[in-house]
């Protein structure tokens, strides 16, 4: 007869102990490994906890670092406009100037490298940016042998001012930040205040007061994208027009869309007002954009996907040319067009005699599947078309052409009107050419002085053709 064993002796048999070892001594081992666990636990937190530390630390110091390279590159900002302000040579100039602009971009990228910069210090990078762009205009005048203006004389001042004002408030937020009394690596807290627009904390309060105490911004008028007359400008096409009223601009683009049943969708402001109407088209949507002076069709744009393409893009090229001149655009030249994601984007500028108007410029988009036209761009032409008097080019094609790269073969030459980065306009002969890699050019010379305006690089591939 087998006799049952003992509890105690059963509990041990189902905890399956080694041999001689007892209850006692195994619960002390348990704790044993117990307690290595929660070590390496611990441990494996605290390297974590170290790790995050020292990641934080990294941050603030990449921040610090940016604060201060920001706060440099505006003193010397400040002091290259002065330079530049007192030049009284070409060379002198050009040096100051490329200098000028090397620390507003200096300035820029260490702005962009803080947390809400966009936010948190839009007034300086702003400032910055147009300070950079004005002194990259004067360097382009001076390397064309022209001496500074009065006025321009007396911009590059006022801005050195404003500078002055903005490395003193900056050089005080980042002794405050190198002795620790305003930290940078809060960025949860600095994203909260810039959300909330109150900037309660010490950080952002101390960015908002700078951005608050920001000096009158210095009115400047130059060839430049970021000249003060741009915002003013108006649409030229629309000079002497009437306002018309919604009614009659729906009806306007119903006309010119052939398409009924159009929505009110609100307005644009702008410097060129416009109603907005839109209409089921096919498996999609138009929107359909009319001035709210003269009621004239300034774009159309198109929801709808197109499937695979069935129409070639030469096809679309005379598709769109037939569409524009349907709708009164007369005496338009196709200048360069591209095919993408199903569409094919012709592009036309305006002639006049003979010389070809790029800035009144008119895109008209063909869908590829249907080869029908799905989109319409006007808005380039209703601001620069007018009258213009062009007057008789005062250097002949020949004189032009000397000054062409003698690297570059010149394919065809004639007149142009080009836009400039400041939206005005200069009359060249234009000359497409062709270097002996096969590759493609077009080089404008002013017509008038003989300087070399602008260049660009055609990229040309099966999709079409790109100036750049």
């Amino acid at each position: 007869m087998k006799h049952k064993p003992k509890n105690g002796a059963a509990r041990a048999d189902r905890l399956r102990l080694p041999r001689g070892l007892t209850r006692s001594r195994g619960m002390t081992l348990l704790a044993v490994y117990a307690l290595a666990a929660l070590a390496v636990l611990s441990g494996f937190i605290y390297k974590s906890h170290l790790a995050n530390e020292n990641y934080k630390r990294a941050v603030t110091n990449g921040y610090r670092s940016a604060f201060n390279s920001a706060a440099a590159s505006i003193t010397t900002l400040d002091n290259t406009l002065q330079k530049a302000a007192v030049s009284g040579t070409g060379a002198m100039l050009t040096e100051t100037c490329t200098e000028v602009y090397g620390a507003a971009m200096s300035a820029k990228q260490a702005l962009g490298e803080l947390p809400n910069s966009d936010r948190a210090f839009e007034k300086t990078s702003g400032f910055v940016t147009r300070a950079g762009d004005y002194a990259f205009s004067l360097l382009k005048k001076s390397a064309r042998g022209e001496k500074l203006s009065e006025g321009e004389t007396a911009n590059l001042k006022s801005l050195s001012e404003t500078a002055s004002v903005l490395s003193q408030n900056l050089l005080e937020l980042a002794g405050e930040v190198n002795d620790g009394r305003l930290k940078l690596g809060d960025l949860d807290r600095l994203a909260r205040e810039a959300d909330a627009g109150d900037g309660t904390g010490a950080l952002g309060g101390r960015m908002k007061s700078a951005e608050e105490e920001f000096p009158e911004m210095p009115t400047l008028i130059y060839d430049g994208p970021f000249s003060s007359h741009i915002p003013e400008m108006k649409p030229k096409f629309l000079e002497g027009k009437s306002d018309v009223s919604a009614a009659d601009a729906k009806k306007a683009a119903e006309k010119f869309t052939g398409l009924s049943g159009l929505s009110d969708d609100g307005e644009r402001a702008g410097n060129l007002p416009v109603y907005v109407f839109s209409a089921p088209d096919g498996d999609g949507s138009a929107s359909i954009e009319v001035s709210k002076k003269g009621g004239v069709v300034v774009n159309i744009y198109s929801s709808r996907v197109p499937s695979a393409a069935a129409t070639s893009g030469k096809t679309a090229a005379a598709t769109a040319a037939k569409y524009l001149a349907e709708h009164g655009f007369k005496d338009m030249r196709e200048s360069y067009r591209m095919t993408t994601d199903g569409v094919c984007t012709v592009n036309f500028a305006a002639t006049a005699d003979g010389v070809i108007l790029y800035p009144d410029l008119v895109k008209v988009v063909v869908a590829l599947d249907t080869g029908k036209v799905s989109g319409f761009e006007a808005q380039g032409f209703v601001m620069h078309s007018h009258a213009r008097e062009i007057p008789p080019p005062g250097v002949t094609a020949d004189e032009a052409r000397a000054k062409v790269s003698p690297g570059l073969t010149v394919l065809s030459d004639g007149l142009a009107v080009i836009p400039t980065a400041g939206k005005n306009e200069v009359f060249c002969r234009e000359f497409k050419c062709e270097n002996g890699d096969g590759r493609h050019y077009v080089v404008y010379i002013n017509a008038e002085t003989g300087s070399e305006e602008r260049i660009f690089v055609l990229i040309e591939d099966e999709n079409g053709t790109l100036a750049v």
